[in-house]
């Protein structure tokens, strides 16, 4: 019997500000159950993509991407705020509302030989998402598969990434922002 993931996650209103409607995904991987659903599901639509690498976008990406990458089979490469992590990295600078930001992987992780699915909890605008493919790409490594538990398509970040030949799947959508 399949877990209702949808009814796992709580929506909390005008967080972080006033119109907001917050997805807490915190519920859901509170739930045993739910959270093991959704590693299974994504992992089961991955399994044929011969993926050499997981990689999750800091800090939710980490929680599904890590078992994502256990079930696959694959290596698990972290993508961090600048700084974070340590040795040499390379980062990809990206747009916020107010200003720029930076994610950064370890340099040597990845190159040619690799396939990467990227994972995070949630795709919104896409800017982080986008950042991170970009990220992945500059390696060498193969980066086209993008998974989400939540997508928001009325933010138009699935879209941006399809656009920049990236395949996406969600296990959940929500209307609205």
């Amino acid at each position: 019997m399949s877990v209702d993931l949808k009814s796992l996650v709580r929506t909390i209103p005008d967080y972080p500000k006033k119109g907001i409607l917050f997805r807490d995904i915190t519920t859901l991987i509170e739930d045993p159950k739910g959270f093991r659903e959704s590693i299974r599901r994504i992992a089961d639509a991955h399994r044929d993509g011969a993926f050499t690498h997981v990689a999750g976008i800091e800090a939710r990406g980490f929680i599904f991407g890590a078992g994502v990458a256990i079930e696959l089979g694959a290596g698990f490469v972290p993508i961090r705020k600048r700084g974070k992590l340590p040795g040499e990295t390379i980062g990809q600078n990206y747009v916020l509302e107010y200003g720029v930001d930076t994610i950064e992987i370890h340099a040597n992780v990845l190159n040619a030989n690799h396939r990467v699915l990227l994972v995070d909890d949630l795709i919104a605008t896409g800017g982080t998402a986008i950042a991170a493919i970009s990220l992945l790409r500059r390696t060498g490594a193969v980066a086209d598969n993008a998974a989400f538990v939540i997508d928001l398509p009325d933010l138009g970040g699935a879209d941006k990434l399809r656009a920049e030949n990236v395949n996406i799947q969600a296990l959940i959508e929500f209307a609205g922002h």
